[in-house]
């Protein structure tokens, strides 16, 4: 059924997929981001925003999205705006040639750096299993230089317990989600359940190497299973 809907997603009208995914975006222009911002940070919500566009192959437009995104930064400062930003690698020319690392590294870079000067955060979000080991490598290599950058985790994928014991010694910035795209049963838990017991034992193993985790779920078991391990190693509210 999943994947009967994401075929048939191309031929769906624009104006129903606009109406249907308003309350998930922000707006279409940076003033309206600016606008929603303000108002949920005057709800007393921090916020973290995203320029879409990932899987790009085209250099200039690769290099137009890190524009994007330090003309939204400059935004949020101007504008005393409580807001980080979210990247994914692939608008940032990950796909690019030979070179896509490298010039993913440079463009997103640039990012954080301008970040940096705001006092903002910036949260690499994790894509498919394809783009996993590169989109670790570039938040080592940015890690090693920043503090304000932190990385997505997706507890469906197998090899999640083994990525945070590799990572930890960076003394990184997590976010653990339940993942969204559909892998292969080999590499991925398909159930469930087997997912929630790899979420919750992937934000036991980030908490307990001492890792600051971003808890990201809508599932009342793994909210109360995370409230139930932050109570029991006594992690202080910040």
């Amino acid at each position: 059924f999943n994947s009967l809907v994401v075929k048939l997603l191309p031929i769906v009208p624009k104006s129903v997929v606009r109406r249907v995914a308003s309350r998930y975006v922000a707006g279409e222009t940076l003033a309206d981001a600016v606008r929603t911002i303000r108002a949920l940070n005057a709800e007393g919500c921090s916020t973290t925003t995203d320029l879409l566009g990932e899987f790009t192959s085209d250099v200039a437009q690769a290099n137009a999205t890190a524009k994007g995104y330090l003309d939204m930064l400059d935004a949020i400062e101007t504008g005393g705006l409580d807001s980080g930003v979210s990247i994914k690698l692939t608008a940032f020319g990950l796909d690019v040639g030979e070179d896509g690392v490298d010039l993913c590294h440079k463009n997103a870079r640039m990012v954080v750096v301008r970040a940096a000067k705001a006092g903002k955060f910036v949260r690499i979000d994790m894509e498919n299993s394809p783009y996993t080991d590169r989109t670790i490598e570039i938040y080592r290599r940015l890690r090693a230089e920043f503090s304000n950058v932190g990385l997505v985790l997706q507890a469906r994928l197998r090899r999640t317990l083994d990525d945070i014991t590799a990572i930890l010694p960076w003394g990184p910035d997590f976010r653990i989600c339940k993942g969204i795209y559909l892998e292969p049963r080999d590499i991925a838990w398909t159930d469930g359940e087997d997912i929630n017991r790899g979420y919750l034992a992937a934000l036991a193993r980030m908490l307990r190497g001492g890792a600051r985790v971003g808890i990201a779920t809508h599932d009342d078991l793994l909210v109360d299973g995370a409230l139930k391990l932050i109570a029991e190693l006594k992690i202080p509210k910040d």
